[in-house]
């Protein structure tokens, strides 16, 4: 097959994928491999960066095989991946980052809490650097997880001799360019993209003072904007692994959702202009995207960060820290989980896909499924609320439940579960609201809101039009966005956005009567969450 074509590589919590797309954004490939996690107590979460380049290598090949594309006319590849830290040390060997000495495992994977103590303290600074992160450092992030570091494994921290967002560890790794990408380093390590800088007197403050004083040589000095050709292209030993060319365009990569806001947003209407759109990726976490023209500063939601998304733009971040993993770990409760999971892989389906079957052989439309939940209210907050409370204290509650352990009462848990993630998400968009960010409608894309039932309960507990794009991998399309532009096939990140990327399906949310059910449960939402704060 000739042509021109890009690959997207998307590494997620657990697993690394890859895209081959042509120039028109179709998705002729793809290929996964799952990603060790290991887990130990007190919210210890760590990863092997040579476990996950052996994935993304694997990945990559499966889909070029797939697409039958010949690699000769392959021209730009990227990266997205969760916002978890690396650590390198010399000749680019492995660190071990946690209690375990394990070498191998030298990542702090995002969703590690380890550093919520190191948070609190940075946040009690009150530094001006924190109005760029809503006011309020998650221990999500890369600063408190590298003091951290330093205070509990300070052999590894000054033996290492980088610290790597994942997205760039893996363009690093495949081009030898040391450039980190502005996403990163401004959306996770306050990094000042307005003014491009570090602030030297947030490090001193907080206790990392050595990394100001060596001109922060181990965290980036070089800071380009997504989708700049870095280095030489691929390495010759980078190609061999991928089964690509020596040369081939490597773009500065993105964080996974932000890829997923590239490759979202741009596809409705085409004026390239994603203002008022809400980009929305839902898999085990979810991020929401919200882009300006000017800063705005909404307490409890990140940013503004500048050029973190689409260059030129300010970009607010919020999102819920458990979203897809909620909703697994809310089912495992119930004691018909088991049962339902075995009639679900009778019938080759995930349990939740099963669960939506079952759920619309007892409702004539999507929106009626909101009668199920019954009395249950859900506040699936079970590692913390990122945004817009910044509580990672935070917790989930269930109200409502009786003696019930059928599977009704499973399908009332799961309604109720994707109403809990709806409810969260439309106080995000009201507490934007309230500071000039209006949302028009959200974009949705990732795994976890792949069924039109989802989407549906989506766009009726927040009251807002939810759209899809056509494109069935829009993370993977995203970052194979950056290889373009990166190849020089696009000028822009704006115009691949409007060539790559197509509007899908729109819902509507609900009138009448259920759209009045959604608000009275949105404010019992509201009351039940604020209840458990007080304790």
């Amino acid at each position: 097959m000739s042509g021109i074509y890009f690959i997207g590589v998307d590494v997620g919590t657990g697993s690394a994928r890859a895209g081959v797309f042509d120039e028109s954004g179709n998705c002729l490939g793809t290929g996964k491999k799952d990603i060790l996690i290991h887990e130990d107590i007190n919210n210890i979460v760590e990863q092997s960066a040579e476990d996950i380049w052996t994935s993304v290598c694997f990945a990559i090949q499966f889909a070029v095989k797939e697409s039958k594309v010949n690699t000769k006319d392959i021209l730009g590849i990227s990266f997205d991946a969760t916002c978890s830290l690396v650590v390198v040390g010399k000749d680019g060997g492995s660190l071990p980052v946690g209690i375990s000495g394990d070498l191998n495992r030298n990542i702090i994977v995002w969703m590690d809490h380890r550093a919520t103590g190191q948070a609190k303290r940075i946040n009690a600074t009150k530094h001006e650097v924190l109005n760029y992160v809503g006011g309020q450092i998650s221990p999500e992030m890369e600063t408190p997880k590298l003091l951290w570091l330093k205070e509990n494994n300070p052999d590894t921290y000054y033996a290492a001799e980088h610290f790597f967002d994942l997205t760039d560890y893996l363009t690093w790794r495949a081009t030898g360019d040391l450039a980190r990408s502005t996403c990163t380093v401004t959306c996770k390590w306050t990094y000042l993209a307005h003014e491009q800088r570090w602030d030297e007197s947030y490090f001193h403050e907080i206790g990392l003072s050595d990394l100001a004083d060596e001109n922060f040589k181990r965290i980036g000095q070089v800071v380009v904007e997504p989708g700049t050709s870095l280095g030489n292209g691929l390495t010759a030993k980078a190609a061999k692994d991928f089964g690509l060319h020596p040369g081939t365009s490597v773009g500065a990569g993105l964080i996974d959702a932000h890829a997923g806001g590239i490759g979202t947003i741009g596809s409705i209407g085409k004026d390239g202009s994603p203002e008022n759109r809400m980009a929305y990726v839902f898999g085990t976490s979810a991020c929401t995207m919200s882009s300006s023209t000017e800063p705005v500063f909404v307490a409890g939601v990140w940013g503004p960060y500048y050029s973190a998304m689409v260059p030129g733009l300010w970009l607010t971040e919020g999102g819920q820290s458990a979203a897809g993993s909620a909703i697994t770990h809310l089912l495992a409760y119930h004691p018909s989980s088991a049962s339902a999971s075995r009639l679900a892989t009778s019938a080759n389906q995930s349990l939740p896909d099963w669960l939506v079957s079952q759920v619309m052989t007892k409702c004539e439309t999507e929106s009626e499924s909101i009668n199920i939940a019954g009395k249950v209210i859900i506040v699936p907050e079970f590692i913390g609320n990122r945004s817009p409370l910044a509580d990672p204290n935070a917790r989930a509650i269930i109200s409502g439940l009786s003696f019930e352990n059928n599977l009704n009462s499973l399908l009332s848990l799961y309604i109720a579960g994707i109403t809990g993630l709806g409810y969260g998400l439309r106080q995000i968009i009201d507490a934007q609201s309230t500071h000039g960010i209006k949302t028009n409608s959200i974009v949705i894309s990732g795994g976890a809101g792949n069924s039109p039932l989802v989407r549906q309960l989506l766009a009726d507990s927040t009251g807002i039009t939810i759209a899809t794009p056509s494109s069935e991998e829009p993370i993977l399309l995203g970052s194979a966005m950056l290889g373009a532009v990166s190849s020089g096939f696009f000028s822009s990140i704006h115009e691949s956005m409007q060539k790559m990327s197509q509007l899908g399906k729109v819902l509507t949310p609900v009138t009448g009567d259920l759209a009045t059910l959604h608000q009275k449960r949105y404010s019992k939402f509201k009351l039940l969450q604020a209840a458990s704060r007080e304790t």
